[in-house]
């Protein structure tokens, strides 16, 4: 386990009816077991050999942030097209933005009941 994994792990797990299992060989978080909301590449993904986050986003997230840090944000394969966004572990990562991130992804894939939850609404 690497330092990378641990950190995403931590801000994913902590938030309400979040799982882990692999898929597609890489550590995937999902709530209430069924939705994807973030995936790890550890080690990169086939040319783009790199650690990287794939994870959902608001529509026009995606877009937002590849413009204004195309060197840190990308459109990650297979899931792009659905407005995913790819984001570089490899530079020196600001954890409290990759923590930001993941909340969003979250947000984008949670029902309303959890989101809620996760706001202190319960």
């Amino acid at each position: 386990m690497t330092a990378t994994e641990d950190e995403v792990r931590s801000v994913c797990l902590a938030l309400p009816e979040v799982t882990e299992r692999l898929s597609h060989g890489s550590p995937a978080f999902f709530v209430r077991g069924k939705k994807t909301f973030v995936m790890l590449m550890v080690d990169g993904h086939h040319d783009a050999a790199f650690p990287q986050l794939w994870c959902a986003a608001a529509p026009g997230s995606q877009q937002e942030l590849i413009a204004a840090d195309p060197d840190r944000f990308f459109r990650p394969p297979y899931v792009g097209h659905r407005g995913w966004l790819g984001v570089r572990l490899d530079r020196d990562p600001d954890w409290t933005e990759i923590a930001e991130v993941c909340t969003d992804a979250y947000r984008a894939i949670a029902p309303a009941t959890l989101v809620s939850r996760l706001d202190g609404g319960e």
